[in-house]
């Protein structure tokens, strides 16, 4: 359910550096959260 919710982010990340449409500074915000959303996955482990 994360890695879901972190590839879309991750998408829609990359379709606002495609499309240079990001919104101030919100775009960069979708990477960070992907990105610990990965790491917490990664850290805590599948149980």
């Amino acid at each position: 359910m994360l890695y879901t919710i972190a590839i879309v982010l991750l998408v829609l990340w990359l379709l606002g550096l495609v499309t240079s449409y990001t919104l101030g500074g919100f775009i960069h915000i979708l990477i960070v959260v992907a990105v610990v959303m990965i790491l917490v996955n990664l850290i805590s482990g599948r149980r």
